[in-house]
């Protein structure tokens, strides 16, 4: 990595891409157009063989390759992973379960942070302001075995003071992509 002093006067890191090109590797600055559109192509189709995902981005398959594994190195890219449609496996319940811990100590909050990673129902936790400590989405096949995961799992993690629940009634959008518009220069 090489330090370079912006026009503002700020230090920014910046890697060379195996093509040569320097980028900026925070926030996504200084991306270029093709990085975007191979993480825009990808997001959408991550089957691409790298000669299609060339095409589409407008570039040879050698410099594409070499994006994308610029890419997989620096982090942008976590993992490759098929969409599965929840209900089509029996998982006909989706439920947002806030949980309040009974006490916001460091010690405290990494033990039920570490019991929550060890759960498969759930799929997606957030520490979030306000009310409560967690936000948990989680998965069951039906009110019956959430009811049993409540009461026999979550309500017994350590630290855990309550737990309050809402489910889905419908989904209106679930998209595990992102949105990548922001990184467009204008």
């Amino acid at each position: 990595m090489v330090s370079k002093k912006s026009t503002t006067g700020k230090t920014t890191g910046f890697s060379k891409t195996i093509d040569g090109a320097e980028t900026a590797e925070e926030g996504g600055d200084g991306l270029d157009r093709y990085h975007i559109a191979i993480l825009g192509e990808l997001q959408r189709d991550a089957r691409l063989s790298n000669a299609e995902l060339a095409t589409r981005i407008g570039l040879s398959a050698a410099p594409t390759w070499r994006r994308v594994r610029w890419l997989e190195e620096h982090g942008f890219i976590t993992g490759y992973r098929a969409e599965i449609d929840r209900r089509k496996v029996g998982l006909g319940v989706l439920a947002f379960v806030r949980v309040d811990a009974d006490r916001n100590t460091g010690s405290a909050t990494k033990a039920l942070e570490a019991a929550i990673r060890q759960l498969p129902e759930v799929i997606s936790c957030h520490y979030i302001s306000g009310a409560g400590t967690f936000e948990l989405q989680v998965l069951a096949t039906d009110l019956d075995a959430f009811s049993r995961f409540s009461i026999e799992t979550l309500l017994n993690l350590p630290n855990v003071k309550d737990v309050h629940t809402s489910f889905s009634l419908g989904e209106v959008k679930a998209s595990a992509a992102l949105p990548l518009g922001h990184l467009l220069k204008p």
